[in-house]
C-alpha cells in the first residue's frame, strides 16, 4: 500500500469518526430533551429513546457527507427544543433547572450563529489601489438588509466582505457555531444532574448502544476505504472505461430492441420507455461498480476488462436483433409458419407450401390448394406480441381437428 493510500485511508477513518460523533451528539440532545419534557410534565419518559438512524450500506457515503455538513442534524434537533419558556417558568426555585436553561440558551445561540452568520456580509465596490476589503458598500436593493441574499446576489459591486460595523458580532457567531458540540454535552450533563437530584441515582448498568453509536471504534466496517477515481486516467484505464461503456450501452439497448421489434413500444409507449430507462440506470450502475474495480488493476492488466467488454458489446449488439426477431416474427406469414405449420399443421393440407395466403384488414386468409376450408386468423399486423387466433367457427373447427 502506498503512502498516499495510507494517508487517504486514515483521513477517511477520521472523517467517519467525526460523523459518528456528530450523530451521537444529536442523540444526546434529543434524549435529554425528551427526559426534560417528561420531568417538566410530571410523567414517565418514553421507554424507547431515540437513536440516530444509520442509512443502508449503499447510501452510507451520502450519510457521512450529510452528517459532516449538517453536524449530524444538530441544527434541526436544536430547532425542536421549544422548552425555553417552560424552563424559565420552572427555574425560579431550582438552581439545577436554571443551569439547564443556561445550557439550552447556549444551544440556541449556536443555531442562531449557524443560521445568521452569513447575513452579516455585504457586497462592496473595492477602492482602486486599496488593500483587501477596503471600498464603498453597495447600496441595498428594495430596502432589504445588506446581508439579504438578494443584495448578496444582485447588488452592484464585485466583492463580498463582513460589514465593517459588525465584525465583533460575526466573530461571536463563529465561536457560538463551533462550540455547539461542547454545549450539547454540557446540556446533556445538566439534564442528567437534574434528573439524578429529583429521581434518584443513575442506573448502574451502562445503557446498550443503539443506532450510530454501535459503530464507534468500527469505522472501517461502517464505511470501508475506497481509493478515489483517478483524476487523470492512464491509457489502459481509458480503454477499460470505453469498453465497459460500450457494453453498458449495448445491454441497455436490449429492452428498446425488444419493445420496438414486438410493437410493445407502439402499443404501450410509456411502459416501454420506462423499462428502457430502468435498464439504462442498471447498466450505468453496473459500469460504475465494475469499472471502479477494474481501474485498480496494475499496469497493462487494467486494459484487459475493457477489451473483453468491447468484444462482448459487439457480440451483444449483433445478436440481439436476430434473437428478438426469432421470438417476434416481423410479418403474419412468418408468425403463421412459426405458430402452426411448424407444429400441428406440418403434415396436413395447410402446410406452408400447400396454401395460398394474403392479408386483408389485419386478417390472414389461408386458402389450401386442395380445396379444404379456408382459415381466417388474426390479428395479422407487423410484429406484435399477440399470437394468431381463429376468427370464425370454421377456422376454430379445423384447428381443433388438427390438435392446435
Amino acid at each position: 500500500m502506498t503512502g498516499a493510500e495510507t494517508s487517504g485511508q486514515d483521513r477517511a477513518r477520521r472523517t467517519t469518526a467525526v460523523a459518528l460523533s456528530y450523530a451521537c451528539e444529536v442523540d444526546l440532545v434529543r434524549n435529554a430533551a425528551a427526559l426534560l419534557r417528561a420531568h417538566l410534565a410530571g410523567r414517565s419518559p418514553s421507554p424507547l429513546p431515540s437513536a440516530a438512524t444509520m442509512w443502508p450500506r449503499p447510501l452510507r457515503a451520502v450519510w457521512k457527507e450529510q452528517a459532516l455538513n449538517q453536524r449530524g442534524g444538530m441544527w434541526r434537533a436544536i430547532r425542536g427544543l421549544n422548552l425555553r419558556e417552560k424552563v424559565r417558568a420552572a427555574a425560579e426555585d431550582d438552581p439545577l433547572l436554571a443551569e439547564v436553561g443556561t445550557q439550552l440558551e447556549g444551544l440556541h445561540a449556536s443555531r442562531h450563529g449557524h443560521r445568521n452568520r452569513g447575513k452579516l456580509y455585504e457586497k462592496y465596490v473595492p477602492a482602486p489601489d486599496a488593500v483587501v476589503f477596503e471600498g464603498e458598500s453597495s447600496p441595498a436593493l428594495f430596502g432589504l438588509p445588506k446581508g439579504h441574499w438578494i443584495n448578496l446576489s444582485f447588488a452592484s459591486g464585485t466583492g463580498v466582505r463582513i460589514q465593517p460595523d459588525r465584525m465583533a458580532e460575526v466573530r461571536q457567531m463563529e465561536r457560538d457555531e463551533r462550540s455547539v458540540g461542547e454545549r450539547a454535552l454540557a446540556f446533556g450533563d445538566a439534564v442528567l444532574e437534574l434528573l439524578e437530584h429529583h429521581h434518584g441515582p443513575a442506573a448502574e448498568e451502562a445503557p446498550r448502544l443503539r443506532g450510530a453509536a454501535r459503530w464507534i471504534g468500527r469505522e472501517d466496517g461502517l464505511l470501508p476505504y475506497r481509493p478515489p477515481w483517478p483524476r487523470k486516467p492512464r491509457p489502459e484505464q481509458t480503454i477499460t472505461m470505453v469498453g465497459l461503456s460500450l457494453l453498458g450501452f449495448a445491454l441497455a439497448a436490449i429492452p428498446w430492441t425488444v419493445a420496438y421489434k414486438s410493437r410493445f413500444l407502439f402499443d404501450h409507449p410509456k411502459l416501454g420507455v420506462l423499462s428502457w430507462v430502468v435498464a439504462a440506470m442498471f447498466a450505468a450502475a453496473a459500469v460504475y461498480r465494475v469499472g471502479f474495480r477494474a481501474l485498480q488493476l496494475p499496469g497493462r492488466a487494467a486494459a484487459a476488462p475493457g477489451v473483453a467488454a468491447a468484444i462482448a458489446a459487439v457480440i451483444v449488439w449483433q445478436v440481439q436483433g436476430p434473437v428478438v426477431e426469432h421470438f417476434y416474427p416481423g410479418d403474419a406469414y412468418a408468425r403463421y409458419q412459426r405458430q402452426y405449420t411448424d407444429e400441428c399443421l406440418a403434415a396436413g393440407p395447410y402446410r406452408i407450401d400447400a396454401v395460398q395466403s394474403h392479408v386483408e384488414d389485419e386478417v390472414l386468409v389461408v386458402r389450401p390448394i386442395s380445396g379444404d376450408p379456408t382459415l381466417r386468423l388474426g390479428p395479422a399486423r407487423e410484429a406484435g406480441t399477440d399470437p394468431l387466433r381463429p376468427l370464425d367457427r370454421t377456422t376454430r373447427t379445423v384447428l381443433e381437428e388438427y390438435g392446435c
